[in-house]
């Protein structure tokens, strides 16, 4: 990128992860992530895991993706 480009956006400007699916073709991109990660062997074994707790189970698939990609991310920071 030369010094006149500017960035398509610009990520300081954000203030949660929810401004990142207001991106032009993200909510496309996040759709299919979501049923990427929902029908991998690491998500559902993690959704057994948690299936007694029925706060979970009456959480939506954007919800249930969101709570597994931060745990996996906070499992693997350490």
């Amino acid at each position: 990128m030369d010094s006149d480009s500017s960035p398509l956006f610009d990520l300081s400007t954000m203030k949660n992860s929810q401004d990142l699916l207001n991106l032009p073709g993200d909510s496309e991109v996040w759709k299919s992530l979501k049923q990427a990660i929902s029908s991998s062997s690491g998500f559902q074994s993690w959704q057994l895991e948690r299936n007694t707790d029925t706060q979970l189970s009456s959480l939506g698939l954007d919800t249930l993706v969101r709570r597994y990609l931060r745990e996996t991310l906070e499992t693997l920071a350490y």
